[in-house]
């Protein structure tokens, strides 16, 4: 990776350099992100109690006293972190990342430059120190979302998204006069020291988020360059997100976030492939949403799943607790159906990545291929009638299994003197024999161990 990175601002150096590491050594510190393929993201906070999404603040502009309600009320009488990372561990995740702060600025932790924080409510204690030791207990890896955005900090200056300032120019000019963005980015670094150093090894960030441009804050106005030689320094072995507004650099990100959408092919930056991870939600909200009726089934969850691994990525699913503490009942049955189905094909996901050129998916199928095992993964969205053709795998198979029970998939190259299992099929193709009745499961895998 270059080191050193220039802007065409009259020749200035502006960027210079951070972190000084080789695409090796990155391949090697993100490994086992890459191999683990599957995390939670969990959305929580006081916007648990109007229940009717994270951004409820900004899409009612609620004023800072209307708002205090929910953090005068905030008591989860039912967190018990020990019970999530069970649920998580469970459905099959192998990390997790929290709220510790979202952009209307309450902390989940008793930090000591702030008033809205968890322990000034009614609840009193700490949130994050108990869930970092819950989830690492279940061998689940640990990371924070932090927000960039602040809507309660006094020094956060109004902008066009922020939820209580003017909508006129003029006066949201005037306003800011009285709010010090200096301040605000002292915040910042003494925030993330603290979230970096309090709660032992942490080893994923979520930043969130940039939207430069006209009444828009970037990597300028956080002092992105800054904050991430921090986070370096304090966690040399941690993994980042994308959202400082650092594209311009090759040290200030690690992978890319497209939200709520999946790409349609492995993302690339500059020409080449890029670590990727998509954060999707069960519902159309982040945080807990009464009201909301848009669950995804677990079969759409589990081919989501398929296809982000199948395009090189990792999903980050999210839970929404209540303002109670307790997971939602849909959240729940969706991570158990999520766990059913990795029970028996996880190994279709963990380590598992695109497949290599060459080995064309079969219609209605989605692939993943394990390098280090050689094993390529079919899974059936659809299932055929006693056959299935895979086009260009003729002299490539070993071995054929179902992957939920191990039952053996006969094979063959098709004759050339045809038949019916021939039709439609050419002459470097192979023909899997299939069962009549499709297994039930979510999505078959068929297993083929290649030569």
């Amino acid at each position: 990776m270059a080191t050193l990175l220039f802007a065409a601002a009259g020749g200035n150096l502006l960027y210079a350099q951070a972190w000084n590491e080789s695409r090796e050594e990155k391949v090697q510190r993100m490994k086992w992100w890459s191999d683990d393929r599957f995390g939670m993201f969990i959305h929580w906070g006081i916007y648990a109690l109007p229940a009717r999404h994270e951004w409820v603040k900004q899409y009612e502009r609620i004023a800072d006293e209307d708002y205090r309600k929910y953090f005068d009320h905030f008591s989860p009488d039912l967190y018990d972190p020990r019970e999530w990372a069970a649920r998580a561990k469970r459905a099959g995740v192998k990390y997790v990342v929290l709220t510790a702060k979202h952009h209307d600025g309450f902390c989940l932790w008793d930090s000591r430059y702030t008033d809205f924080k968890v322990t000034r409510t009614p609840w009193g204690k700490d949130l994050i120190g108990p869930f970092v030791e819950a989830f690492r207990a279940e061998g689940i890896r640990t990371g924070f979302y932090y927000s960039l955005i602040d809507w309660h900090h006094p020094h956060f200056t109004y902008d066009r998204i922020h939820p209580n300032g003017p909508a006129d120019d003029e006066e949201r000019k005037r306003a800011n006069e009285e709010r010090d963005m200096n301040i605000y980015r002292q915040y910042l670094r003494d925030q993330l020291t603290e979230l970096l150093t309090l709660f032992g090894r942490i080893d994923e960030l979520f930043l969130d988020f940039s939207y430069p441009g006209e009444n828009g804050k970037g990597h300028r106005d956080w002092d992105s360059e800054e904050l991430l030689r921090l986070v370096r320094r304090l966690q040399p072995h941690i993994i980042v997100n994308n959202r400082a507004d650092l594209d311009h650099t090759d040290w200030g990100w690690d992978y890319i976030t497209p939200e709520q959408f999946m790409p349609h092919e492995w993302p690339s930056v500059g020409g080449e492939r890029v670590p990727w991870e998509t954060c999707q939600t069960f519902s159309g909200a982040w945080g807990y949403s009464r009201d909301e009726y848009t669950w995804k089934s677990p079969h759409q969850l589990v081919v989501m799943l398929i296809e982000t691994v199948s395009k090189g990525g990792n999903l980050l699913l999210n839970v929404g607790p209540t303002a109670r503490g307790a997971f939602d009942d849909r959240a729940v049955e969706r991570l158990e159906g999520i766990g059913e189905w990795m029970k028996f094909h996880s190994r279709s996901i963990y380590g598992c990545t695109q497949a290599p050129d060459g080995y064309e998916a079969p219609r209605n199928c989605l692939v993943t291929y394990n390098a280090k095992t050689h094993r390529l993964y079919i899974h059936v969205l659809e299932w055929p009638f006693k056959s299935l053709h895979l086009p260009g795998f003729r002299g490539k198979i070993k071995y054929a299994q179902l992957l939920n029970d191990g039952s053996e998939i006969l094979f063959a190259t098709p004759s050339p003197s045809g038949g019916h299992m021939a039709e439609g099929s050419g002459e470097n193709d192979v023909v899997l024999t299939l069962p009549v009745e499709r297994p039930g499961v979510e999505v078959p895998v068929i297993e083929l161990f290649l030569k």
